[in-house]
């Protein structure tokens, strides 16, 4: 059994907040992808800084007339080639002329022919991509052949020979530039209009009679914006360039008229009697280049999903930081505990008083995901971790490997494991932990084979990785792992890519990629759950005897009770972060001593066969809440059909009756004594438990609704 477990203080689980991600209403598809560049490009302090410098170019520009102390013609020849004076705060050029009226007065034109680059370039490329993916073969074929002939046309040449037939005409120049860029950015956009097409939303807009040009339009644009805006920025950054270099070799801009490789080329000429010159014209140049690449950075930074990323070099000091605090707090891993169990005992896996919160300097202002949590699994043995979606398993389970996601840590508490605590290893000895002490199965085999590689380098790979064998041996190795799952045709499965096997077949390659370093600890994370039930039977008999022949622990993540009741040894189940329920699995599934416990039994079918069953299933009410609104109390009170006054403080993990399990209940003793059920309606008043002052029970002749004082007292 495992010790009593106080629950964190309510400020440290409220404080801060968590970012959700949006949910999807109709009518938002367009507006979504701006959104999320919107949140990207003010995120970024170096697009933010590069988006008010060019509207601070282009406000400067377009209001010169107004403001500028002298007109571009105008010469002052008492200060040609002059520096910076009160007169000419950016100096004058070689015939006295004011450079800072020339840049601003440039400016315009230079930023609207470089726009206008950018909107025939990839205006066409875009077109011509959503065209080729919605075509068809055939359409695709000719677009893209004639795009490759574009892309083989000597650019320059073609510009140079327009500007000898009609003359320096920079709008014209900058359009046919843009019309010879758009065979580069069709390329970049076309398998991401093909992939978007294959979408089944595409397919369920074509069943309900959406034509090809309604499908691109509503469909398959939408998802371009984000690659249209970077491309966009990018573009306009090479247009610019291009125009300066156009005009620094004689074919900007006709003189007077000012120009910024214009410029460029006339301080070139007086580099070493006023070099000067060179550096106002140039660093505009520079800034606005640099603006527009800022941008387009910022831009095309995807957005956190829920898939882990590698974490950020901020993320790894905040995390080193984490370490060393549990570290420093920890207690000695070898210490028994206060249940008597050995913490450090070899093979089995001891969890205290786990908490996972978001990194403080991070948008989740240090916000708690798991607290609290502790667990024992016993070499040999399978633990399950239920509970609703929201409610901390996957988090825990990933901290047993140390593979939070980005931005997540662990903030207290212990993960031992043959004498070492997890929690306050880095990421340097958890190298040596990961596959050959403990392994993981994840949810969607497919995304955790990589469809680049066979089956057979994959699983070889990381046995000469895990084990140091040779590539023969480790071949003899891979086909044994994978008859040991089950799979007959071993040899042919080592030959195919991911997408050529069945989902099952998949999941069994997965484990026994996890089965590759001989872990003692496997950790599965709803291995069964996009699986057909005749594949899930069989998935759990494989893990069931792999436990019996090899003595491994498994840590079972699942939302299915049957799963539980099929495989697991011990149940954790998991409310809000925190283990509200702790024991033999008999004992939890026969007799139920938390409400939680029980609501769950109530609402699986098949938890009632028979003449159990009853006429309607009990529900929920509600939803699990956001870690930032955890309350102080019991966070299931607002949900329990049996709350009352004494569930308004802290409820601590204590134990269960004289069985060996542990509860986090103020009542659970009194639902036991009265044979309580989870209702499948509202609750009647006959039901509802009061606390006396004496710990007696009474009924109560008044409806309970969420959580009401009821005392006498």
């Amino acid at each position: 059994m495992i010790p009593t477990v106080s629950p964190a203080s309510a400020d440290a689980d409220q404080a801060g907040s968590t970012t959700t991600a949006d949910a999807s209403v109709p009518g938002a598809g367009k507006a979504a992808p701006t959104r999320l560049s919107r949140h990207r490009l003010l995120g970024s302090p170096g697009a933010v800084a590069g988006l008010l410098w060019l509207v601070a170019v282009v406000a400067a520009s377009l209001t010169a007339p107004l403001w500028l102390p002298f007109k571009t013609e105008d010469q002052d020849f008492t200060a040609v080639l002059s520096g910076p004076t009160p007169a000419h705060w950016l100096g004058t050029d070689e015939l006295g002329r004011d450079i800072l009226s020339r840049i601003f007065a440039a400016a315009a034109g230079t930023l609207g022919t470089s726009m206008l680059t950018v909107i025939v370039g990839v205006g066409i490329g875009t077109i011509l991509a959503m065209a080729a993916a919605g075509g068809g073969e055939r359409v695709e074929g000719v677009i893209s052949r004639v795009t490759e002939i574009m892309m083989s046309l000597p650019g320059t040449v073609i510009i140079l020979a327009v500007i000898g037939a009609v003359g320096t005409n920079i709008p014209m120049v900058m359009a046919i530039l843009g019309i010879l860029m758009s065979a580069g950015i069709y390329r970049v956009i076309l398998g991401q209009a093909k992939s978007l097409q294959s979408q089944l939303y595409v397919d369920a807009a074509k069943v309900d009679g959406v034509g090809p040009l309604g499908i691109s339009l509503r469909h398959v644009l939408p998802g371009l914006a984000n690659t249209i805006v970077v491309q966009a920025a990018l573009i306009f950054a090479v247009g610019m360039l291009i125009q300066a270099g156009l005009a620094f070799i004689g074919f900007g801009p006709p003189i007077p008229q000012p120009s910024w490789g214009g410029m460029i080329q006339g301080a070139s000429q007086h580099v070493y009697d006023a070099p000067w010159m060179m550096v106002p014209t140039g660093a505009v140049l520079a800034l606005t280049v640099l603006s527009a690449n800022a941008i387009g950075n910022a831009l095309g930074k995807a957005p956190n999903a829920a898939a882990p990323h590698l974490p950020s070099a901020a993320s790894r000091r905040q995390r080193a930081k984490a370490v060393a605090a549990i570290a420093a707090a920890a207690p000695g891993g070898k210490e028994k505990d206060d249940a008597g169990i050995h913490s450090g005992a070899k093979g089995t896996l001891s969890v205290r008083n786990l908490s996972v919160g978001v990194d403080s300097a991070g948008a989740g202002n240090g916000v708690r995901l798991v607290t609290g949590v502790s667990f024992d699994v016993e070499q040999g043995t399978v633990l399950g971790l239920v509970g609703e979606s929201g409610c901390g398993k996957t988090m825990t389970a990933l901290s047993l490997l140390g593979l939070l996601p980005s931005g997540v840590s662990a903030t207290g508490g212990q993960i031992l494991w043959n004498g070492k605590n997890l929690a306050a290893a880095t990421d340097k000895d958890m190298e040596a932990i990961r596959g050959r002490d403990i392994a993981l199965i994840s949810q969607e085999p497919m995304r955790a084979l990589d469809p680049m590689f066979t089956v057979g380098y994959q699983l070889t790979a990381t046995i000469r990785r895990l084990r140091g064998m040779g590539k023969a041996d480790a071949r003899v190795e891979a086909l044994a792992l994978l008859e040991k799952v089950g799979i007959v045709d071993a040899a042919r499965i080592l030959k195919t890519y991911p997408h050529q096997i069945s989902g099952g077949m998949a999941q069994r390659v997965a484990i026994a990629l996890a089965l590759s370093g001989q872990p003692k600890l496997l950790v599965a994370d709803e291995p069964t759950t996009a699986l057909d039930v005749t594949v899930q039977a069989e998935i759990l008999s494989l893990l069931r005897a792999l436990v019996k022949d090899t003595g491994m622990s498994v840590v079972m993540v699942t939302h299915d009770l049957g799963v539980v009741a099929d495989i697991c040894d011990q149940v954790a189940v998991m409310y809000a972060g925190q283990v509200v329920e702790n024991g033999k699995t008999q004992a939890i599934l026969d007799n139920p001593r938390h409400p939680y416990t029980l609501a769950l039994l109530a609402a699986d079918p098949h938890a009632n066969d028979g003449d159990a069953m009853p006429e309607r299933l009990a529900t929920i009410s509600g939803q699990v809440p956001q870690p930032k609104d955890w309350p102080a109390c019991c966070r299931f009170a607002a949900r329990c059909q049996f709350a009352g006054s004494a569930c308004l403080e802290p409820v601590p993990l204590l134990p269960s009756g004289a069985g060996d399990g542990l509860v986090r209940c103020v009542k659970a003793d009194q639902l036991a004594v009265e044979g309580m059920d989870w209702l499948a309606t509202d609750l009647p008043s006959a039901r509802a438990l009061e606390v006396t002052p004496k710990g007696g029970t009474r009924e109560l002749n008044t409806p309970l609704s969420g959580i009401v004082e009821k005392d006498l007292a």
